[in-house]
């Protein structure tokens, strides 16, 4: 080894977020930043195991399952998270894929959702010694498209493996105005109803020999809005349906149609599951001559405040001073599947400019994170 490269100094968190940054890794994700990543994690000890899985159109999806094992019998911490960006768009004011520093900021699709925290990850486990525990990191391409090739396939893999983790951290930007200030225990359920109602066409002008779709969808619609569905809980917001589309696709003004079709989008705390709400939506469709085809994103969890949300505060108060809240607003996220493993946290950067143009994240925080992670898997590794 030449003297240069033996005193080369480790790149910094910064700098690591903005080797991932410069792939573009839109949605399904595969390839470059994968290979990236398993150059920050493999020189660490850990053994990385890369697939693919699915077709098109939505895959194939690249996933990545890291491990450095820590003693027999030792605690496991996972890392999660996702490698996948939205398309960046048109507008920003350099490349979106050519990351870079200008002032206190680095600028680029991807700082904060979420290449940011996972290089934050990577470089919180380069400071945590093989002896603490089981270390892992959870990576998929498919989080911010349909997710049906990322991390339940990710999921399977480990228990194919054994390699259930005792805990887990989702590096999602939940923080609103500063650093450390939002935690997520836990998210709401996504279920979307597309709804049809067939009728019988004919001319406006002899309604009789007709039966517009349309009245019934409209009285169906109405009915599902004012459904009573709950007041919300101790964690939880009030459960909310709204209609998200209206179909009718008629473009003649003498003529009833012979079919019209909405979509129903529900978001729901844990006094609800989504099969139970499409049981209910699928009666109210009945009851007017339509029909309802339920497609469930997610169910509601909670992990329960204590020892775990603990660890997540109280590394946080440490680094930054601030008292985090703990949160189950938002939407969904990886999370909705990873409950099902071992408890789930999300933790992670400011997400004001999350899928904007001129992303950006302060390198203060990226910092501030890497310190606070490797808090947050020192101490669950410690138990």
């Amino acid at each position: 080894m030449s003297q240069t490269a033996a005193t080369s100094p480790a790149p910094t968190v910064a700098q690591m977020a903005q080797a991932l940054m410069a792939c573009p890794s839109v949605t399904p994700a595969t390839g470059a930043v994968f290979d990236c990543l398993e150059g920050q994690l493999a020189p660490l000890g850990f053994e990385v195991i890369r697939f693919l899985a699915g077709e098109a159109p939505d895959g194939p999806v690249e996933n990545m399952l890291a491990i450095r094992r820590g003693p027999e019998g030792s605690r496991h911490f996972a890392f999660a998270g996702h490698l996948d960006v939205v398309p960046p768009g048109e507008g920003w004011t350099s490349a979106p894929f050519a990351p870079e520093v200008r002032g206190e900021l680095l600028y680029g699709r991807g700082a904060v959702d979420m290449k940011g925290s996972i290089a934050a990850m990577a470089a919180a486990a380069r400071e945590i010694p093989v002896e603490a525990g089981t270390l892992s990191f959870v990576i998929t391409g498919d989080e911010e498209g349909p997710a049906r090739f990322g991390t339940l396939a990710l999921i399977e893999r480990m228990r194919e493996l054994g390699a259930i983790p005792d805990l887990c951290l989702v590096g999602e930007p939940t923080s609103v105005n500063r650093l450390g200030d939002t935690v997520k225990i836990g998210r709401r359920g996504s279920i979307n109803v597309f709804l049809d109602v067939e009728g019988v066409q004919g001319h406006v002008a002899y309604p009789h020999l007709a039966d517009n779709p349309i009245t019934r969808l409209v009285a169906m619609l109405a009915e599902l809005k004012a459904m009573p569905l709950d007041d919300g809980t101790d964690w939880f917001q009030a459960s909310n349906l709204e209609v998200t589309d209206l179909t009718v696709g008629n473009p003649a003004h003498n003529v009833i149609p012979a079919k019209a079709s909405a979509r129903i989008s529900i978001r729901f705390n844990d006094r609800h599951t989504g099969a139970g709400l499409a049981e209910r939506v699928a009666e109210v469709a009945a009851r007017h001559g339509g029909t309802a085809r339920p497609l469930i994103s997610g169910e509601a969890f909670l992990t329960p405040p204590g020892a775990f949300s603990d660890m997540v505060s109280g590394a946080i108060a440490a680094e930054t001073g601030v008292t985090a809240e703990l949160s189950t607003s938002g939407g969904t996220s990886d999370a909705r599947f990873l409950k099902d493993l071992s408890p789930v946290i999300e933790f992670g950067l400011c997400n004001a400019t999350m899928h904007k143009l001129d992303e950006a994240v302060a390198v203060a925080d990226l910092e501030a994170l890497a310190r606070i992670y490797r808090r947050i898997a020192e101490a669950a590794l410690a138990g």
